[in-house]
């Protein structure tokens, strides 16, 4: 475990850069094996807007990373956080309760909040308006977000107290971990479902991107499934019956074209409906 986390202490930003196009990779040569959903789409056209906002996405990443650098040494050197302040524990017990406080922070809570909130509601909106959701779709964020998502997860590394090496191991995991729960592919419902209640399986996360409340509104988790459980955010839905996509955004140039994804949190807010029936 410790050599582990040296590891990712100082992980070079090349293997960072192959973690991420090796799971795009394997994932999408997976869904042509075995996906979910037939979709009618060119799947390099579609991939487009999505390979432009994770392109974003990194940048915002990487601009700040020094701030993350600072706040991980400054918490370690001051024994400051939550793990920090427990009695002495193995290493082990230590990462993981690490990594999941960093889930539950970082990530759970920064996604519940951007439903909950309309303006951030607005900016996570792009994330939602992809009506064919693989693997591409897990990096699709406005830049926007990824100001919002970076500063959750410095708000993570204080509470919990995390030295830069989980902190570098959860983004890896969750990197992974958000490529497999979006990829269109159909794993036998037994498997899928035993996963779930650990972390988030690819059907548990669908859910969520169902077109319609209250769905839209549930399984926020991001690596760990437990949150959803925990905070009542849990629902199922049969995966056949899944529509992707926003009812108040159905427009599907808009939401394929990076212009209009970059516009669309400054759109009026529209009210979401519940239930419905599946659109045209």
């Amino acid at each position: 475990m410790e050599s582990l986390l040296n590891y990712f202490e100082t992980i070079p930003s090349l293997h960072r850069s192959i973690l991420l196009v090796s799971g795009i990779t394997f994932f999408w040569l997976l869904e042509g094996a075995v996906p979910l959903f037939r979709f009618r789409y060119r799947k390099w056209r579609h991939a487009v807007p999505n390979i432009f906002f994770t392109i974003t996405t990194i940048v915002v990443n990487f601009t700040l990373a020094f701030l993350l650098l600072q706040s991980s040494d400054w918490v370690r050197d001051n024994g400051f956080g939550i793990i920090n302040w427990l009695p002495e524990m193995p290493l082990w017990l230590y990462v993981v309760l690490g990594l999941l406080l960093l889930d539950l922070i970082g990530a759970y809570l920064a996604h519940l909040v951007e439903h909950k909130v309309k303006p951030l509601w607005m900016v996570h909106l792009v994330h939602h308006t992809d009506h064919e959701v693989d693997t591409t779709t897990a990096n699709r964020h406005h830049p926007i977000e990824s100001f919002i998502r970076f500063f959750f997860t410095l708000a993570g590394v204080f509470i919990a107290g995390t030295p830069i090496g989980i902190v570098m191991l959860y983004q890896s995991l969750s990197l992974v971990a958000t490529q497999f729960s979006h990829a269109n592919i159909r794993l036998p419902r037994k498997v899928d479902k035993a996963i779930s209640y650990v972390l988030v399986s690819p059907d548990m996360h669908k859910v969520h991107h169902h077109y319609v409340l209250p769905y839209t509104d549930s399984n926020y988790g991001n690596i760990f499934s437990i949150w959803d459980r925990i905070f009542g955010t849990y629902m199922e839905l049969d995966r056949d019956a899944i529509v992707y996509g926003v009812d108040t955004f159905p427009d599907r140039k808009v939401n394929a074209s990076v212009w209009g994804l970059l516009k669309q949190p400054f759109h009026k807010y529209r009210k979401p409906t519940t239930g419905g029936s599946t659109p045209a």
